[in-house]
């Protein structure tokens, strides 16, 4: 590009980078501003930042002289244009790192279908009305070609940073049709850019070359990132982060090998983007990345590039009817085009028609590439006429300026696209290969090992998807202390503590990298700041944004040496209550228990060994999702499952029968299954279980144990019976009404929070070789909550 050529070679170096210091400031002073008012209407802030640029460019501020001659001297376009080139590298490898590229691949055929919906109609649309504009646009009859596919490039793109941004704000990235629209924002980008990449190579045969040598370059620095990043996860393991020598050598090899694309004469988006995807995601050094960039980037990098944008509209070029219709015209046939293309692939797709005026508007964005194919790119394949450049950079702020509130309204109007739905695993029995997000949370270090064991078993098999967070809860100290001052923490050998949490943080990172080399299952690591008192409200706000269906808790008590519970802080069991009572999706608490030295159900990842795993029903809503967890479960490789029902004596009449267990490699473990017939007690809970028995159980996959009793002293003895024989219990918290199974255990309750069979299993005085795992069913009611 001609900024890269030119950018060292400026004789007037202060003028222009003062300038645009300033500019810059003013951006985002200015952005912040539009951002407040526009907030409160339910505006992004992407819209505020353009409207920034608007204020302070051609057609606001700089209409005073000296500010345009201060803000706009002759030496500045390069210096512009080489920010926006530092701009896209970070934000795209930054997007390339996020990216869930493990959703665009079980979506491939959706995706690709709604992003060719979009692109091609555009096209089309592009390919007509450059005919028409050729006399205003091109200077030269000389490389019309180029300009026609770049007039079709233009209408069809889709700008993946302000599509992302946009969901960032408004909230809807997690949503099934917010991933559906940014992937294929994505697919769109990438598509336009190679077609563009290869306008570039069809210039000369000298081109042929330089394209192959990037290609190998592009693979080398691919394989060094990968091989950097394995050697940088290994050195100084005391430390959370990488020190900041060592994350510019990666951004300066990442930008380096940037320039050099560019100074071939190809663009290098993509080429950060794959940097980006191909970074190995494990270890503290993609990690630091992300710790890194991510404030940089959402911040100051893009409210400035949005804020440029915006910065080169001049309403000057209004003065003409003809300019105007132009304009107007192309903003019509973005935004038609695209409404055209993604209707009729949605009405293809069976996608409802409100979805699908939501991803037009989104896929309607503009800006980032959009500049690069009427720039200075451009210039290589033909000559724009002075007001093309204009007029087109116009037509980009409008259709982002039009499609970005209309895309809040359509937000705001059918809440219930993007509501939180999958609040419980027990809807979706019949499905186990959906996404299951969930959301573990730890208090420190001793939690960790139970939560990403529950996490790993929940996954099922190595092809099941799972999106599993972990939130490091922090209390809020209201006095902070350090013995080293901020410059020393670097060099401290003990802790390199730039945030709460101190070394705790160090520890809950090394187990983590340690959980995903031997699972292949990727932790995305949060953090929760705030007093003991408000935990839980940032926990619940963290699932309802991340749209998870399990929440996982630790317990507030642990295990001694000699067996017996100990109690930690009060504050923990008290956010835990408060996080029962709220929260937005089933909850699970994971009671760590078992013989000491023994390798039971905490060390799952760690050993070869099978773990036999009960679940006890005694029936009502949280057993139910109990025996949905269960059936994710079943499924892992090192698990042994079993479930036990409870049932009256009086309605027994069981015939037993002896089954060989089909589990992987135990064909020597025989399972007495007790069949009765499922006329007891409540219909919903019969109906359930059969579906589970003829969907698990008679696969054997499942084994399937039936007891009677007619009191609680009878639940319990059965109970003691089985307490050493499972390495992990999972049962329901409550919603059982006035169970005659249960009748009088509540006398010794010690924690409600775990139920009246949780928290026996977990007391002291029980004998249970097992940890055990209490489910909640998400409660839609206060009347839920009342039952309890």
């Amino acid at each position: 590009m001609d900024a890269t050529h030119k950018f060292v070679c400026q004789d007037d170096l202060a003028n222009p980078l003062a300038s645009m210091a300033i500019q810059v400031s003013c951006i985002l002073v200015i952005s912040h501003f539009f951002h407040i008012l526009l907030k409160a209407l339910g505006q992004p802030g992407p819209i505020a930042q353009i409207l920034a640029g608007l204020v302070l460019g051609p057609s606001g501020l700089c209409n005073i002289k000296e500010v345009k001659n201060y803000f706009l001297p002759a030496s500045a376009a390069q210096y512009y244009e080489m920010f926006g080139f530092f701009c896209r590298i970070l934000f795209m490898f930054l997007f390339g790192l996020e990216v869930d590229i493990a959703y665009i691949r079980r979506n491939i055929r959706v995706v690709c279908t709604i992003a060719c919906g979009g692109a091609s109609i555009g096209a089309i649309f592009g390919l007509v009305s450059s005919f028409f504009l050729s006399s205003h646009f091109l200077e030269k009859p000389s490389g019309k070609a180029y300009y026609v596919l770049s007039m079709m490039l233009f209408v069809a793109y889709s700008a993946t940073p302000v599509v992302n941004r946009l969901a960032a704000e408004l909230k809807f990235a997690t949503s099934d049709i917010g991933r559906l629209a940014v992937s294929s924002a994505l697919v769109t980008e990438l598509a336009c850019l190679l077609v563009f990449n290869f306008m570039s190579l069809c210039t000369s045969g000298k081109m042929v070359g330089n394209a192959f040598l990037i290609l190998v370059g592009l693979v080398l620095v691919l394989v060094a990132f990968r091989y950097l990043a394995t050697w940088l996860n290994k050195r100084i393991n005391n430390h959370k982060y990488l020190r900041n020598p060592e994350v510019f050598l990666i951004l300066s090899v990442l930008i380096g090998a940037s320039m050099l694309i560019e100074l071939a004469n190809f663009n290098s988006i993509i080429a950060c983007f794959l940097a980006g995807v191909a970074f190995p995601k494990e270890g503290k050094t993609a990690r630091t990345l992300l710790h890194k960039l991510t404030y940089s980037v959402h911040n100051f990098v893009l409210p400035v590039y949005f804020g440029y944008i915006g910065f080169q509209f001049d309403g000057a070029y209004f003065g003409n009817l003809t300019n105007i219709l132009i304009v107007l015209i192309l903003v019509l046939l973005c935004i038609s085009s695209k409404i055209g293309g993604v209707l009729a692939v949605c009405h293809y797709l069976k996608i409802p028609l409100s979805e699908g005026f939501f991803l037009a508007f989104v896929l309607n964005l503009k800006g980032h590439a959009d500049l690069l194919f009427i720039g200075s790119a451009g210039k290589q394949l033909f000559d724009w006429t002075p007001v093309a450049y204009n007029l087109l950079v116009m037509t980009i702020v409008i259709s982002t300026v039009i499609s970005g509130p209309m895309v809040a309204i359509l937000m705001n109007k059918e809440y219930q696209l993007f509501a939180h739905t999958r609040t419980t695993v027990s809807t979706e029995l019949e499905k186990p290969e959906n996404e299951l997000r969930v959301l573990g949370c730890v208090y420190g270090p001793r939690h960790v090992n139970a939560i990403l064991s529950v996490i790993a078993t929940l996954r099922g098999p190595q092809t099941a998807p799972i999106m599993p967070y972990l939130a490091h809860l922090i209390e809020l100290q209201r006095k902070r202390r350090t013995n080293v001052s901020y410059h020393e923490l670097e060099d401290n050998e003990m802790s390199d503590e730039d945030e709460y949490g101190d070394n705790d943080v160090v520890e809950i990172h090394r187990t983590v990298d340690t959980f995903t080399v031997d699972t292949s299952i990727l932790i995305n690591m949060i953090k929760a700041v705030s007093t003991l008192s408000g935990l839980y409200e940032d926990v619940c706000t963290a699932a309802e944004d991340l749209r998870t269906t399990i929440i996982l808790l630790p317990f507030h008590k642990h295990q001694r040496i000699d067996g017996k519970m100990e109690t930690g802080k009060e504050a923990v069991r008290t956010t835990n209550q408060k996080i029962l009572r709220h929260a937005p999706s089933t909850v699970g608490i994971i009671v760590e228990k078992g013989l000491a030295g023994a390798l039971g159900f905490l060390q799952l990842t760690r050993v070869d060994n099978v773990q036999h795993v009960a679940t006890l029903f005694f029936g009502g809503p949280d057993d139910r999702e109990a025996i949905a967890w269960s059936t994710r479960i079943a499924n892992h490789t090192k698990i042994n499952l079993t479930v036990i029902r409870f049932l009256p004596r009086e309605s027994s009449n069981p015939r037993n029968m002896k089954v060989n267990s089909e589990k992987q490699g135990k064909d020597d473990i025989e399972v007495f299954m007790a069949l009765s017939s499922l006329e007891m007690g409540n219909d919903i809970d019969n109906s359930f279980l059969n579906d589970f028995y003829n969907g698990y159980v008679a696969s054997g996959k499942v084994g399937y144990v039936e007891k009677y009793t007619n009191s609680g002293a009878e639940t319990v003895a059965a109970l003691r019976d089985i307490g050493d024989l499972y390495t992990l219990f999972i049962v329901g918290r409550g919603g059982r009404g006035h169970s005659p199974l249960t009748t009088q255990m509540s006398d010794w309750e010690e924690c409600p929070e775990l139920g009246t069979v949780g928290d026996l299993l977990a007391s002291s005085d029980f004998n249970v070789n097992g940890s055990i795992l209490v489910v909640q069913q998400h409660r839609h009611t206060k009347k839920d909550l009342i039952d309890d």
